[in-house]
């Protein structure tokens, strides 16, 4: 298939990832909202303990001393303030106002220049300026038109691109709960595979890498549990009962992701 046929195909594969409505309706709260205080807890971690798989390996060999990096879904900076030696100017792109600022807190502890652009890519592309580096890490299941997003990030890049996602749809661990409690079953598609394909067909050298994810996904039962009501649309009340269905489903603990690199250079 062509780039235009891929694009279209991941277009729907990801809408058929969307709740059914009767079940939304009843979601105490957006079940696809992101906590900021787990996200920065997460950065404070790799900054702590940088990570030294192929993400940020791809990352700093491309990134010249005092460069630009862009950062497109940056949550509060877990895949670029690492690199805080090597960073000239970041800029930080990211739909949610409050990951943004806890990225701007962060950076300015690390005296790291940071020009924060808060809307979706590519749409907010055009307040960004050509960088040497972009990254785009566990956002790109949240993009529909994946051939507009990955044109964007390469237009706006002189050296590299690279992107981090899960294998698999970063909610598929959810699947037992979805059927226990809903009677509903999660799609397979899409997956990482399909990113490779559709940036292949765009003409890119796209390179892969594949590793286990280096963080557990989740550190007690409890934790599991409340993201879960979260994620499924249940009662924050109704935690105690997830936890025990986990257990009995044999869902803990959560094995560990696969995570996948994909990266090619920009080319004129």
């Amino acid at each position: 298939m062509d780039a235009e046929e891929l694009s279209s195909l991941w277009r729907e594969r990801l809408g058929s990832w969307a709740i059914p409505e009767r079940i939304l309706k009843q979601a105490p709260a957006d079940p696809w909202g992101h906590n900021p205080t787990r996200f920065a807890t997460r950065t404070d971690r790799a900054l702590a303990d940088p990570d030294r798989g192929p993400t940020m390996t791809r990352l700093a060999e491309a990134l010249p001393e005092g460069g630009s990096l862009l950062d497109v879904g940056a949550g509060t900076g877990a895949s670029s303030l690492p690199l805080r030696d090597r960073v000239g100017e970041l800029f930080a792109v990211d739909s949610s106002a409050a990951m943004l600022d806890e990225l701007v807190l962060k950076a300015d502890k690390l005296g790291v220049s940071v020009t924060r652009v808060k809307g979706r890519w590519p749409d907010a592309a055009t307040d960004v300026p050509v960088c040497d580096v972009a990254i785009a890490a566990h956002v790109i299941y949240n993009v529909p038109d994946a051939r507009e997003f990955l044109a964007a990030l390469d237009a706006h890049t002189r050296r590299r691109v690279v992107l981090e996602l899960t294998h698999r749809h970063p909610m598929s661990w959810l699947e037992p709960l979805w059927e226990h409690f809903h009677g509903v079953s999660r799609p397979v598609r899409p997956i990482a595979e399909d990113v490779v394909a559709l940036a292949a067909a765009m003409g890119y050298g796209v390179r892969v890498e594949e590793r286990e994810a280096p963080l557990e996904r989740f550190s007690t039962l409890e934790e599991l549990a409340a993201s879960a009501c979260h994620r499924i649309c249940l009662d924050p009340a109704r935690a105690e009962e997830v936890g025990n269905t986990a257990m009995e489903l044999g869902m803990w603990p959560v094995p560990r992701d696969r995570w996948v690199t994909i990266w090619w250079d920009h080319r004129e």
